[in-house]
């Protein structure tokens, strides 16, 4: 059998890249003006669609070429001392995902409108004012990182380098820095939001930001996965069965599956598995085959009536749940899938009822009307080229990811809330403020408790970490209860 060996780039191919980000870094932004009515006043703005440098050692590198072209849509409120206004740096996950999430889901003077209950409305797709967005209290800039919107690198090597947890946030935080120079904006209070992988790598910008002279005032962490150990279900890994059963349920709970007081109130549903989860299920997960026959039989029974699952399932399964056991069996005689970002949303198995995780409903319902608006206000509202693809979330990005950190070899378990113990004691006015949904089975609330009370810091210090909890899933902003709750916890925390 012979081995497939990788095709170098030619000469000519390297040449094409070098002169499409150097082509981009030239060109002029895109400037257009926009107005909107919030809490009483009107406020104007200039948003700005710009590329921005970026080195391919990040802020360490000292060579002049930069080797990537980042992709930001920047929003600055006229007649503003721009001194003296906060600006936030923002961006989602993935990892390979583009910003457009919080841009036009939550943050931005635009939003695109999705239905209460997390399901997919009918094209077709366009933005509104978003009278719940964050700009009354900063100016915005959205990131695409390298490998996502418009943003691309200058050769496969930097690419490669840049698709890491570490070059990641180097080429992030040398982002940060670039923008703030080039703007003349290093007297104003920076704050960073990140989304799901976005609070990976938020947690790590912290630490490598201090590095570089550049003092957060805040950080937001919307649906944390500081944790990679927390969330991946692994043989030898029991922390996830343990820390998603609360979540489990109240997605149970709130799809009718509990019975007697669990099936109350999902507060009740959750109280009970945080409990049971304490006193009796980490314990019999370290037992293992020492388990009493007795003991597993009652560990069994508390765990089918808390998913809703059968306890024969239970049984089989070694009394460990994993996501995609709970996402095909909830509701497997009705034939539907539950969702792992909004399991407050379903969708249809297969009519053989196979267990291909093919998609998750609760992300189907919202990427094609955030991609179609997307696609729309850049081109239409920002004046972006409409020939370039603005690459929502890149799923080669995602596959290639290197999750390796320093000189670790080999994919381990991604940690970055070290990180953020670091700069927490590091930098004395760092706040942060954790947002997380109680239907979110990605990034689970109960994991996101654990993975806090993690940190490595002192009491007082833990006192600057504010946890807040929502009603719907990953994205809660699309839920509009609590995309107004989020403003007000945002509102509440800044005035501390």
């Amino acid at each position: 059998m012979s081995e497939t060996t990788a095709v170098p780039p030619t000469d000519d191919a390297k040449k094409r890249l070098r002169d499409k980000v150097d082509k981009l870094l030239a060109a002029a932004p895109c400037n257009s003006e926009g107005s909107l009515a919030l809490a009483g006043r009107t406020l104007k703005y200039r948003a700005v669609a710009a590329f921005v440098p970026v080195t391919a050692g990040g802020v360490d590198d000292k060579r002049d070429e930069p080797e990537a072209a980042v992709f930001t849509t920047s929003y600055f409120l006229d007649g503003a001392e721009p001194g003296t206004r906060p600006v936030c740096f923002v961006f989602n996950g993935g990892p390979g995902s583009a910003s457009i999430w919080l841009h036009l889901g939550a943050l931005g003077p635009k939003r695109v409108v999705i239905r209460e209950d997390g399901t997919m409305p009918p094209p077709p797709y366009a933005v509104t004012d978003n009278q719940e967005s964050w700009f009354e209290h900063f100016d915005l800039v959205f990131i695409d990182p390298p490998h996502t919107g418009y943003s691309i690198t200058a050769s496969e090597e930097v690419r490669k380098k840049m698709l890491s947890v570490d070059g990641d946030v180097a080429a992030l935080a040398e982002c940060i820095r670039a923008w703030l120079g080039r703007h003349r904006r290093w007297s104003s209070p920076v704050y960073v939001a990140g989304e799901s992988y976005g609070t990976t790598r938020g947690a790590a910008l912290a630490d490598r930001l201090q590095d570089v002279g550049v003092a957060l005032s805040g950080l937001i962490l919307v649906s944390c996965a500081m944790d990679l150990q927390s969330l991946v279900f692994a043989p030898r890994n029991d922390l996830p069965y343990a820390l998603f059963l609360p979540a489990f349920a109240s997605v149970a709970q709130y799809h009718g599956r509990l019975k007697g007081r669990l099936a109350a109130s999902p507060e009740a549903a959750r109280a009970a598995a945080e409990q049971f989860v304490a006193d009796d299920y980490l314990a019999a997960l370290h037992a293992g085959a020492r388990l009493s026959a007795t003991a597993r039989r009652r560990v069994v029974r508390r765990v089918a009536e808390l998913t809703g699952l059968a306890p024969a399932l239970v049984d089989e399964k070694n009394l460990r749940v994993s996501d995609q056991t709970f996402f095909f069996e909830l509701l497997r005689d009705r034939g539907l899938i539950v969702g792992r970002l909004e399991a407050r949303v379903t969708g249809p198995m297969a009519a053989s009822r196979s267990r291909d995780w093919e998609f998750d409903p609760g992300i189907e319902a919202i990427a094609a009307p955030y991609t179609m608006a997307a696609h729309a206000y850049m081109s239409e509202e920002l004046g972006v080229d409409t020939q370039a693809r603005y690459e929502v979330l890149s799923h080669e990005a995602h596959k290639q990811w290197n999750w390796s950190r320093g000189d670790a070899t080999g994919n381990s378990y991604a940690s970055t809330s070290p990180d953020l113990s670091r700069a927490l004691r590091r930098n004395p006015h760092l706040r942060v403020l954790v947002a997380s949904g109680h239907y979110d089975l990605g990034t689970p609330y109960s994991a996101s408790d654990w993975s806090l009370a993690q940190l490595d810091v002192p009491p007082d210090v833990l006192s600057r970490v504010s946890h807040h909890y929502y009603d719907a899933g990953h994205m809660m902003y699309t839920r509009e209860a609590d995309m107004l709750k989020l403003k007000r916890d945002l509102a509440a925390w800044l005035a501390e």
